[in-house]
């Protein structure tokens, strides 16, 4: 259809899976496994409801008639209420049981705490697949020596791989907190219209213990080991503020590693895959412009804002609730989830150790030798005073030859020749091949590689054990 809106999300660039995930048979379906939990605890709880209505509602978990579900909502204005009718209607031995006792919240709260729990694992899979992705480039140039930079002005060198670590380091970060999300999420359970379990006491005739076990046992056939301990009449909407933070902080490490990529891109250094038959730009034919990487960034950008909604959504649900929650996490908490699913893809494709990232080696080389000269310095003055010189002397000396080598390379254009300046100098004392054995990158990278081995070794190598790393191939449509 061409005539009316369409979610980019879904045209364009979330995976098929995690787009399942919000659709509306994930939606009702888990609306319907819901009141089959509740009824088959009832009925083991000892209330009027049979396993032949039981196993009825359980057959047709399925079935669902959207058409009588959209015809019932128009006449009483109600989903919950609407998609009761419906189920009903397939399901005539048990129609009258259907979500007995039960708020709306019962299905609506406990489904979207499900669907999180599941997208989360789905966001799981799919970091940790980036994190080893990366810490495989990181263990294939941990001993490249390149320009590091502070303020974006070249600084002492660090190697590819070394920086490759940074981005990784910090979706680590993010795995943890993801983690623990995940481990902490709790159903709503079932505790009524203002969270007293009033209705649910009726049922039971004031025995405590069969309400408590009745949402005990929907908890551990929904796949969860605990309910929220209070609530109003939904679950608190903090719950998924928490859960988008994690989705914004994974945003906010994708898009340090994409600004990244797209700066060394124009170094070109560093180059994100670019296809046999890929258009970089529609006038300049020669262009190969980092589409991938900058859109990383564009969509990081949408869910790292996106946070904001679940946040004004809980400061703002007045005492045991209010509406004004529904319509706008229905939105935010879905585009949260489909935005990160779609970064994570192209983080797939990107960091492919196959087919992603292109390091061009020679030009890493030219540009580190281009400011090595400066870098060298402290260690060709050491090695003058050990000779004799005087450290203030030299210092002098440095700092007027760095001037000059400064000016030619930016007023004339010129290759640095600050190394020349200092071998023509006697002061310093330093033969060629002294000098040649100073100015080698390697030198200069500290304990780069050692890094890296250790933080492979400690870091993600036991996350990657944990979890196994997914099959999982990048789904980039456009």
């Amino acid at each position: 259809m061409t005539n009316s809106y369409e979610s980019p999300f879904c045209t364009r660039y979330a995976s098929k899976e995690m787009q399942f995930i919000f659709s509306a048979d994930k939606k009702f379906t888990t609306w319907r496994k819901l009141w089959v939990a509740l009824a088959r605890a009832e009925m083991k709880l000892g209330l009027n409801v049979t396993q032949e209505q039981v196993d009825e509602l359980e057959a047709n978990i399925d079935n669902i008639d959207y058409a009588a579900a959209a015809e019932r909502e128009k006449l009483v204005r109600h989903d919950v209420m609407s998609h009761v009718y419906a189920y009903g209607l397939v399901c005539p031995k048990a129609a009258g049981i259907i979500h007995l006792g039960a708020t709306s919240c019962y299905v609506g709260d406990n489904t979207d705490v499900i669907i999180m729990r599941d997208a989360l694992k789905v966001v799981k899979r799919k970091l940790v697949k980036v994190i080893d992705q990366l810490a495989k480039f990181a263990d294939k140039y941990k001993a490249m020596p390149c320009l590091a930079y502070t303020h974006l002005q070249p600084a002492q060198l660090t190697t590819v791989g070394k920086r490759a670590t940074l981005w990784c380091n910090e979706l680590l970060m993010d795995l943890e907190d993801l983690d623990f999300r995940l481990a902490n999420l709790k159903l709503l359970g079932s505790k009524g219209t203002t969270g007293t379990q009033a209705s649910f006491m009726e049922l039971f005739h004031g025995d405590t213990d069969k309400v408590k076990e009745l949402e005990k046992m929907i908890a551990e056939e929904m796949g969860f080991d605990a309910v929220v301990p209070v609530s109003g009449q939904t679950y608190s909407r903090k719950m998924d503020y928490q859960v988008c933070s994690v989705l914004a902080g994974i945003a906010q490490s994708a898009m340090k590693f994409s600004n990244d990529i797209r700066i060394l891109q124009s170094f070109k250094e560093i180059e994100e895959p670019f296809e046999k038959n890929q258009i970089g730009s529609s006038a300049m034919a020669y262009k190969r412009n980092p589409m991938r990487d900058e859109r990383i960034t564009s969509l990081a950008r949408y869910v790292i804002c996106d946070v904001l909604n679940p946040a004004f959504t809980t400061g703002t649900q007045w005492f045991e609730r209010t509406l004004d929650d529904s319509a706008n996490k229905r939105i935010s908490v879905a585009e949260a989830f489909l935005g990160v699913d779609a970064i994570l893809n192209i983080m797939l494709n990107v960091t492919d150790p196959d087919n992603g990232l292109v390091v061009y080696d020679k030009i890493i080389r030219r540009r580190v030798m281009a400011e090595l000269p400066f870098m060298a310095t402290e260690n060709i003055m050491m090695d003058a005073v050990e000779k004799g010189g005087n450290r203030q002397e030299l210092h002098e000396r440095i700092r007027e030859y760095s001037m000059v080598a400064g000016a030619r390379v930016k007023k004339e254009g010129l290759d640095n020749n600050l190394c020349e300046l200092i071998l023509n100098d006697p002061m310093f004392m330093i033969t060629k091949e002294e000098m040649d054995k100073i100015m080698k990158p390697e030198n200069f990278i500290g304990r780069c590689p050692q890094q890296v081995d250790e933080f492979i070794e400690n870091c993600v190598k036991p996350v990657v054990e944990a979890n196994g790393v997914s099959d999982d191939v990048a789904e980039i449509n456009v």
